[in-house]
């Protein structure tokens, strides 16, 4: 797996496979960021703003559905991605 990118832009959907993906590794620093933000009880527009780049004013809906996406993933990912992560990443 190749260090992932600090500050990548994103995708409107994250996966949703239940396996890890490429832009998974590409995205880690983004999830970590989005469940860092939501512990801290952050709100979602300027998470959006910040972490996804996306500008929660101009495109609601876009931005919502980049976020929720995100989350859902980033959780998936700390309750199960990672042990993919600990084998040596994705096989593509």
């Amino acid at each position: 797996m190749k260090q992932p990118a600090l500050d990548p832009d994103v995708a409107d959907v994250a996966p949703n496979e239940s396996v890890l993906t490429t832009y998974d590794e590409q995205h880690l620093v983004t999830y970590w960021r989005l469940l860092d933000a939501e512990a801290a009880g952050a709100d979602w527009k300027e998470v959006a703003r910040i972490v996804l780049h996306i500008d929660p004013d101009r495109e609601q809906v876009r931005a919502r559905n980049a976020f929720d996406s995100h989350l859902a993933r980033a959780r998936w990912m700390a309750d199960h991605g990672y042990r993919d992560l600990l084998r040596g990443g994705t096989t593509e």
